[in-house]
C-alpha cells in the first residue's frame, strides 16, 4: 500500500514538473524553488480512490503558478522601487557630468538581462555628441560608432519617441552593418520638459521586443537620467562661466589658480616639472589710446583666440588680466618650453588685425619663463617668478622670453638670463 502511495506521489510530482518546466512565463531562477515546494505539498497527499492523486496534484500545482504569477508582478514592481532607489541616490549624489553619464550607464547593464552595451549620446543645438558607453565585457566610454544621419539615434533624437529594433539583421535601419551587429536594440529619448537632452541605446545579444516591465524600468531611468543630466550640464555650464574671461572665453585668474595647485601636486606625486609662462603683448596700450578700448577690446579677443588656436591639447592658457596671458605646460623643462616659445615667437609674425581706418596692425609678444620646482615651491610663487621674468623681457629685452634666475633676487640687466629670441 506504501509502495502504491509513493509512486502515485512520484507521479503527481512528475505532472508537475512538465507543467513548471513548459511554462516559460515563469523565470528559470524560480522553477527551482517552485519544484521543491511542489515536492513538499505532493508527499503530504493522502491516498486517494481511483487514481484521483493525480487530479488532485495538478490542481495543487496549478493553484500554485497561478499564485506565482501574482508572485512574479509584485517581485518586478518591489524591483523597480528598489531601482527608483538606486537610482535617485547614484545620480543626485554627483553634479559632475560624467559621473552622471557612467553612473546612467552601469544602471542600465545591470536592469536588462542579456544586455550587450549601453550608449548615451548627449543631444544640444541639433547635434549629438558621444556621453558615455558600457560594454558586457566592462569596457567604458569607447565610441563604437558614430550615430548615421538615418540611424535609430538620430531618429529618437529628432522625434523625441521611443524606438525597437527586434532583429538588427533583418531591419531597415541597420541595412549594411557589420556582421557582428546582431539581436534587438533599444533606443530611447531623454527628455526635460518635452525637450530631448539626449538619447540611450540599449542593444542585447537576444532578439525579440523588450518585456512590460523592461520598458517600465527602461522609461523610469531614462525620466531619472534626464533630470540628472540636465542638472548636472547646467552645474557645468555655470561653472565654466565662473572659471571664464568674459572677453576672450580663455579661462580666468580663479581657473589658473585651481589649475596651479593641480600642477603642484601632479609633479610632487609623479616627481616631474612643470612650467609657467607670463606673456605681454607688445604695443596693446598704443592700440588703446590710437583706436579706443573697443577696439582694443576686439583686437584683444583676436589676439588671445590666434596664440590658444595654436597651442596643444595639453597646455593650459588663462587671461591674467588686461593684456597678460600665462601658460602652463604639465611635465616640461626648460629645453622643451624653450620650444614651445620659440613655436610662439614664430606664429605671432603672422597675426594681423585690420582697424577700423583700414591700417593693419601687427603683434609682438615678451614673456618670462619659471620651472617648478627650480624657481618656487608653490604655484603663487612660481607666478611671481615668472612675472619678474616678464617685467626684465619688457624693459630690456622686448619681443622675447627670459627664464627666471632662481628662486631669490630680482631680475637685472646684465643678469646672465637666458634668453630666447
Amino acid at each position: 500500500m506504501k509502495s502504491e502511495l509513493n509512486n502515485a506521489r512520484a507521479r503527481v510530482y512528475e505532472r508537475a514538473r512538465e507543467l513548471v518546466e513548459r511554462d516559460k512565463s515563469i523565470p528559470v531562477e524560480d522553477k527551482g524553488n517552485l519544484l521543491r515546494l511542489i515536492q513538499v505539498l505532493t508527499e503530504s497527499l493522502e491516498a486517494e480512490p481511483n487514481g484521483q492523486e493525480k487530479d488532485k496534484g495538478t490542481l495543487v500545482t496549478k493553484e500554485i503558478l497561478s499564485k506565482q504569477a501574482l508572485m512574479t508582478l509584485v517581485r518586478q514592481q518591489a524591483d523597480e522601487l528598489d531601482s527608483l532607489k538606486k537610482l535617485s541616490l547614484n545620480l543626485t549624489s554627483s553634479l559632475d557630468l560624467q559621473t552622471v553619464l557612467d553612473a546612467v550607464v552601469s544602471e542600465a547593464m545591470r536592469l536588462i538581462r542579456n544586455a550587450r552595451a549601453v550608449h548615451i549620446f548627449l543631444y544640444l543645438h541639433n547635434r549629438l555628441e558621444f556621453g558615455a558607453s558600457l560594454s558586457s565585457e566592462g569596457t567604458r566610454n569607447k565610441v563604437i560608432a558614430i550615430p548615421r544621419k538615418n540611424g535609430l539615434t538620430n531618429l529618437v533624437a529628432t522625434s523625441g519617441k521611443r524606438f525597437v529594433v527586434e532583429d538588427m539583421r533583418t531591419h531597415e535601419l541597420y541595412k549594411g552593418s557589420p556582421e557582428d551587429w546582431k539581436g534587438s536594440i533599444i533606443g530611447i529619448p531623454l527628455m526635460v520638459n518635452r525637450e530631448v537632452v539626449g538619447v540611450m541605446n540599449l542593444s542585447r545579444s537576444t532578439k525579440g521586443g523588450f518585456s512590460s516591465a523592461e520598458l517600465r524600468l527602461l522609461e523610469l531611468l531614462a525620466d531619472q537620467a534626464a533630470v540628472a543630466i540636465s542638472n548636472a550640464s547646467l552645474h557645468q555650464q555655470v561653472t565654466h562661466q565662473a572659471n571664464s574671461d568674459s572677453l576672450t572665453g580663455l579661462p580666468n585668474r580663479r581657473a589658473l589658480d585651481i589649475r596651479l595647485e593641480e600642477e603642484v601636486m601632479y609633479a610632487k606625486r609623479s616627481g616631474t616639472r612643470f612650467a609657467a609662462i607670463m606673456m605681454d603683448l607688445d604695443g596693446f596700450k598704443e592700440v588703446n589710446d590710437t583706436y579706443g578700448h573697443a577696439v582694443g577690446d576686439e583686437f584683444l579677443r583676436s589676439a588671445f583666440n590666434f596664440l590658444a588656436g595654436s597651442m596643444r591639447a595639453t597646455d593650459f592658457l588663462a587671461r591674467y588680466g588686461g593684456d597678460e596671458l600665462t601658460l602652463i605646460l604639465r611635465q616640461t623643462d626648460f629645453p622643451m618650453a624653450k620650444v614651445v616659445c620659440d613655436k610662439i615667437l614664430e606664429n605671432i609674425k603672422n597675426f594681423s588685425y585690420v582697424a577700423p581706418d583700414k591700417r593693419t596692425l601687427a603683434l609682438g609678444v615678451s614673456g618670462g619663463i619659471a620651472i617648478y620646482p627650480l624657481h618656487a615651491d608653490t604655484g603663487s610663487d612660481l607666478l611671481r617668478a615668472a612675472d619678474s621674468a616678464l617685467y626684465h623681457a619688457k624693459k630690456y629685452l622686448r619681443g622675447s622670453f627670459v627664464i627666471a634666475r632662481g628662486k631669490t633676487g630680482p631680475l637685472t640687466d646684465q643678469s646672465g638670463s637666458k634668453l630666447i629670441g
